[in-house]
C-alpha cells in the first residue's frame, strides 16, 4: 500500500543513526471492538542533531512525546511514519494510538469462534507488522528489549514471548468489549525480553486452552512447555505427540548448536485463520490451526506438522538469537530451518525418510521456482518490503536448503555444525550477514567458500543432467558420462557432488527387486564428465544419476531406465531412488519432453506401491495438474475419466483404514466427472457405499459435498445442511470454498465480489472463496472474467493488504482457461505488462509467474498431441 513500504537504503541510513535500547508496550484490548489502545515508551540512542522516523500503521494517533516534548500528530504522523526531528544522543519517546484489528492475518489479528461467540487474537508480525501493534523501528538490525502489558477480559489467558509476571491483576471497573462470560478485565505484565528484532515479539489472547509441561535445557534450567488451541479445538489437541516431537528437536539442536535454548519457556499455540504454517516468535510460536486434526489426515500432513514444528525451534537459534541484518539474508534464515529440520526429522523423530519427502516436496518446489521468469538468486537482492513480501518462495526456502545440504556434503556435517557452533558464540543476540556464517565454515572445515558462494547462492536458475551412454553386444558398458545442460537465461556451470548408482532386478525373498548394486560418487563439472569407473560393467537394468539426492539438479533418466521403472518402480527397496525416478518423470513431463498421456499412466500404474504418504500426495497433485493443464484437450476429457474411474479402483483394492486409501478417495471424489462417478461420490457421501476402514468423518463429508456441487449434484440447501452439522470455523471455510465452487454464473458472480471488490471476508475465508471458484467442470465458467481480472489488478494491489492482494492476483489468474478457444490468456497477460510498466514490481512479478504457468501448459500440451 502506499506510504507502508521501506527501502534497504533506509533502513541503512536509520540504522546509521539509531541504536534502540528497550521498549515497554501496553496494549488495551478491551476498548473498543475493531480497534485497541497501544501505548509505546522507547529509549534508544542517536547521532545528536538527526532525524529520523518510527514506524505505525494505526487508525489514529492520540500523542507523540519525544524527551518530554509533545509534538503534534497532524504534523509528524504520514501514513506508516512518525517523523522524528532534532534528537538527542539518548532519547526517549511515549506514542499513544488506536490500532486496527486485522482479519487478514496480520498484525493483531482477531477472530470470533463460531461455536462460543469467544474472541481470538494472536499477532503475526513477519515481515513488518509489529508497527500495525506498536510504534517500532521496523527493521531486524535494530533490536531491543520488549516489556509487554496487556489489559484484557479476565477469563482470557494471554501469552508474550516472556513468562508472566504473578497473576493478572483485575481492574477496577474495566471494560470488556471483545465479549466472553463477564465484564471482568485484568492486567497482565511479562518479564522484559533479551534484545530482539520486532517481527518475532508476540502477543496471542483469548479463552485459549493451554496443557502444559517442562523439560530440562542441556544447561540444567527447567524450560516450561505449553501447547494452545481454541476452547472448542480442546478435544482434538494431541499434546503427547506434538512435546514428544518438541522434546526430540530440543535434545537434538542444543547437541548440533552447542549453545542451551536461549529463552525462558517454549509455548506453541495453535491459531485460527493463519496464513502461513507457523512463525518463530521467540518462545511463543505460532501454528496453523490445521495442525490440530479434528478428521483422519494423511501420515504425510502428520509428518508436516513434525517437520514445520521443528523448523520452528530450529529458529530460535537461527533467526531469533543470531538475526540477519538486512532481509537479503531472509533466505539463510528459512534454508537453514528448512535444511535442520529435514535432519532433525529424520535423525531423531519416527520419520526417518524425512529426506525423501524433501526430495519430493520441497525440491519439487525448488525446481519449479527456480524455471520461472522471476527465478533469482538465492542471496536475492530485497529492495524493499515488497521484495521480500513476494520472496517467501521456493528459492527462499526450498532450493536454499538443497544448497546447504550440498555445502554440508562438501565440508563435511561434523565441520558444518562446527562452524555453526562457533557462529552462534560468536555472534549472539547480535545482527550477521551471509558472510559471517561462511567465515566460521572456512574456519573449520578449511575450505575457501567464495567461489561457492558466487556460483550456488549468487547465480539463479537450475542445470540438467542426462546420462549418455554406449553398451557393445554384450552388454558391456564402454563409455559413460555425466551431461550437464544448463538453462539460456542462466547458462552457469556449476559443479556438482553426487552419485551414479546402477540397479538390478532381482529375486528377493521370492519378491522381484530393484537392488543397488553399484555406486560411484564423483564430482561433476562442466557440459562433460566421464565415468570411467562404470566402463567395463555389465549395464544393470537401471541407472539413476544423483542417487542419494545429493545434488541440487534436475535429471533424465535414459531410454532403458525409464522402461524399467515403469514396469518394475515398486521393485525399489528404498523409497528414495523411487522418489528420484518420480521426479525425473515429473520433470519431463512439465519440461514438454514427455507425453501427459505417460505420465498419467505412470501414476495410475504406480501410486499404489508407494509407500512414502508424502510422495502420494505430491504424485496425486501432480497428476491433478497434468490431468487439467498439460493433457492436450482433444484427448482431456477421455483421460480425466479414466483417470478417475481408475483411482476409484484403487481406492477400493487399499488396504482397508489405510493413509493410501483415504488420500485415493479424496482424489477420485476432486477428478469425479460423469454421472456413474458422481453417483459413487453420493453413494459415499450418503453410507449406501462403503469401503472397508474407510471412515466418512467431518473434513472427508466436506470434501464430498464440494465435489457433489461442483458436478451439479447438490445446491446451497445441501451446502448449507451440511455447514449446520459443522457449525465451525472449518466448517465456514468448507461452505465458502463448496458455494463459490457451485457451477452456476451467479454462484461465480458473488464469489468475485467477495474477494475482488469487498473488503469484508477474512483471509480464511477470502483463500476458501478463492479454491471454489476455480472448482469447475466446465472452464467456460470462468470466461467472463478474464477482464476484469486485469481490469482490478492495480486497484487490489492498492486497496488491500499484501496477503490479500496476493491470494488474489494468484488465486484468481485464469490458468485453467490457457488452452480455451474463446479466450487468449498469454496474449491478455502480455497486453496488461506492456501497459503497465510502472506497476509494482512484486505485482508484475506475480503475473508473469503465473503467464509462464500458462506457457509451460500449453507446450506440454503440444507434446502430449505429438503421443504415438
Amino acid at each position: 500500500m502506499p506510504g507502508e513500504n521501506l527501502t534497504r537504503a533506509e533502513a541503512a541510513e536509520r540504522a546509521s543513526l539509531v541504536r534502540t535500547h528497550a521498549y515497554d508496550v501496553a496494549l488495551d484490548l478491551t476498548t473498543r471492538p475493531r480497534t485497541f489502545g497501544s501505548t509505546t515508551t522507547v529509549r534508544f540512542s542517536a547521532t545528536p542533531g538527526a532525524s529520523t522516523f518510527v514506524d505505525l500503521i494505526a487508525p489514529q494517533v492520540h500523542e507523540v512525546v519525544l524527551n518530554g516534548r509533545r509534538l503534534d500528530p497532524a504534523d509528524v504522523v504520514s501514513d506508516a511514519r512518525i517523523r522524528l526531528d532534532d534528537l538527542a544522543e539518548e532519547n526517549e519517546l511515549r506514542v499513544v494510538a488506536d490500532c486496527a484489528y486485522m482479519q487478514t492475518g496480520e498484525g493483531l489479528h482477531r477472530f470470533v469462534d463460531p461455536v462460543d461467540d469467544e474472541v481470538y487474537l494472536y499477532s503475526q508480525f513477519e515481515v513488518a507488522d509489529s508497527r500495525r501493534v506498536f510504534a517500532v523501528f521496523e527493521q531486524p538490525d535494530l533490536k531491543a528489549t520488549f516489556t509487554f502489558t496487556v489489559t484484557a477480559p479476565a477469563h482470557w489467558t494471554v501469552v508474550s514471548n516472556y513468562p508472566q509476571v504473578g497473576e493478572p491483576e483485575p481492574v477496577e471497573g474495566g471494560r470488556n468489549l471483545n465479549g466472553g462470560r463477564d465484564a471482568g478485565t485484568a492486567t497482565w505484565r511479562f518479564e522484559t525480553t533479551p534484545r530482539l528484532a520486532s517481527y518475532v515479539t508476540a502477543v496471542i489472547a483469548g479463552p485459549y486452552h493451554g496443557e502444559h509441561s517442562e523439560l530440562t535445557s542441556a544447561d540444567g534450567r527447567t524450560v516450561p512447555l505449553g501447547v494452545y488451541c481454541r476452547a472448542s479445538l480442546a478435544q482434538h489437541l494431541d499434546t503427547d505427540n506434538i512435546l514428544d516431537v518438541t522434546r526430540a528437536g530440543f535434545t537434538f539442536y542444543e547437541e548440533r548448536f552447542g549453545v542451551p535454548y536461549p529463552f525462558a519457556k517454549y509455548d506453541q499455540l495453535f491459531v485460527p485463520e493463519f496464513n502461513a504454517g507457523a512463525m518463530e516468535n521467540a518462545g511463543a510460536v505460532t501454528f496453523l490451526e490445521s495442525y490440530v486434526f479434528r478428521s483422519k489426515v494423511p501420515e504425510a500432513t502428520v509428518e508436516r506438522r513434525a517437520v514445520t514444528i521443528l523448523h520452528e525451534l530450529a529458529h530460535m537459534w537461527f533467526g531469533d538469537l543470531v538475526t540477519m541484518r538486512w532481509l537479503d539474508d531472509l533466505w539463510l534464515n528459512e534454508s537453514f530451518a528448512e535444511y535442520a529440520s529435514t535432519l532433525a526429522t529424520a535423525e531423531a523423530t519416527p520419520w526417518t525418510a524425512a529426506w525423501t519427502t524433501f526430495s519430493s516436496l520441497e525440491k519439487s518446489w525448488a525446481y519449479r521456482q527456480d524455471q520461472l521468469p522471476s527465478t533469482h538468486p538465492i542471496v536475492a537482492d530485497m529492495r524493499d518490503l515488497e521484495d521480500v513480501e513476494v520472496n517467501f518462495d521456493g528459492i527462499t526456502y526450498a532450493k536454499g536448503a538443497s544448497v546447504l545440504k550440498q555445502l554440508v556434503a562438501w565440508v563435511g556435517q561434523d565441520q558444518f555444525f562446527a562452524g555453526v557452533r562457533a557462529y552462534f558464540a560468536k555472534h549472539a543476540w547480535g545482527n550477521t550477514q551471509l558472510r559471517d556464517l561462511l567465515a566460521e565454515l572456512e574456519e573449520t572445515s578449511g575450505r575457501d567458500l567464495s567461489a561457492w558462494s558466487a556460483l550456488w547462492l549468487e547465480k539463479a536458475g537450475v542445470t540438467l543432467l542426462r546420462p549418455e551412454l554406449e553398451v557393445d553386444d554384450a552388454g558391456t558398458i564402454t563409455s559413460f558420462a555425466v551431461l550437464q545442460e544448463v538453462p539460456t537465461e542462466h547458462p552457469t556451470q556449476r559443479p556438482h557432488r553426487l552419485a551414479v548408482a546402477g540397479y538390478d532386478l532381482q529375486d528377493v525373498d521370492g519378491a522381484t527387486r530393484l537392488v543397488r548394486t553399484v555406486r560411484v560418487e564423483l564430482d561433476v563439472d562442466g557440459p562433460r564428465t566421464e565415468v570411467p569407473e562404470l566402463v567395463g560393467r555389465v549395464r544393470p537394468d537401471l541407472l539413476l544419476v544423483n542417487d542419494d539426492d545429493l545434488a541440487y539438479a534436475k535429471v533424465r533418466l535414459d531410454a532403458q531406465s525409464m522402461a524399467t521403472a515403469i514396469a518394475h518402480l515398486g521393485a525399489f527397496t528404498d523409497s528414495l531412488p523411487r522418489t528420484l525416478v518420480w521426479a525425473a518423470a515429473w520433470d519431463a513431463t512439465r519440461d514438454g519432453e514427455t507425453p501427459a498421456r505417460d505420465f498419467v499412466d505412470l501414476v495410475l500404474g504406480n501410486v499404489a506401491h508407494e509407500t512414502d504418504s508424502s510422495v502420494v500426495l505430491v504424485l496425486l497433485r501432480q497428476l491433478a495438474t497434468t490431468l487439467d493443464l498439460y493433457v492436450a484437450p482433444e484427448h482431456r476429457d477421455a483421460t480425466q475419466v479414466t483417470a478417475a474411474d481408475r483411482l476409484l479402483g484403487l481406492a477400493e483394492a487399499a488396504a482397508a483404514g489405510s493413509d493410501a486409501q483415504l488420500q485415493l478417495v479424496k482424489a477420485f471424489a476432486g477428478r469425479a466427472r460423469t454421472d456413474a462417478q458422481l453417483d459413487a461420490v453420493t453413494d459415499l457421501l450418503d453410507g449406501r457405499r462403503t469401503l472397508e476402514g474407510l471412515s466418512v468423518d467431518t473434513d472427508l463429508r466436506w470434501e464430498l459435498l464440494t465435489a457433489l456441487v461442483a458436478g451439479g449434484r447438490a445446491d446451497e440447501t445441501a451446502v448449507a445442511a451440511e455447514l449446520s452439522r459443522d457449525a465451525t470455523a472449518t466448517g465456514q471455510r468448507a461452505a465458502a470454498a463448496a458455494r463459490a465452487a457451485l457451477p452456476t454464473p451467479e454462484a461465480k458472480e458473488r464469489a468475485w465480489a467477495a474477494v475482488v471488490t469487498g473488503d469484508e471476508l477474512p483471509n480464511a475465508l477470502q483463500a476458501a472463496t478463492i479454491s471454489g471458484f476455480a472448482r469447475v467442470h466446465d472452464v467456460a465458467l470462468l470466461l467472463p472474467w478474464v477482464e476484469p481480472y486485469f481490469a482490478d489488478l492495480e486497484r487490489v494491489w492498492s486497496a488491500k493488504t499484501n496477503e490479500m492482494a496476493q491470494n488474489v492476483v494468484l488465486g484468481l489468474y485464469p490458468t485453467l482457461l490457457a488452452d480455451h478457444a474463446d479466450v487468449d490468456v498469454l496474449g491478455a497477460t502480455d497486453a496488461w505488462l506492456a501497459a503497465h510498466p510502472d506497476a509494482a514490481p512484486a505485482l508484475r512479478r506475480l503475473v508473469a509467474e503465473s503467464r509462464d504457468g500458462v506457457r509451460r501448459a500449453l507446450a506440454a500440451q503440444e507434446a502430449d498431441r505429438r503421443r504415438a
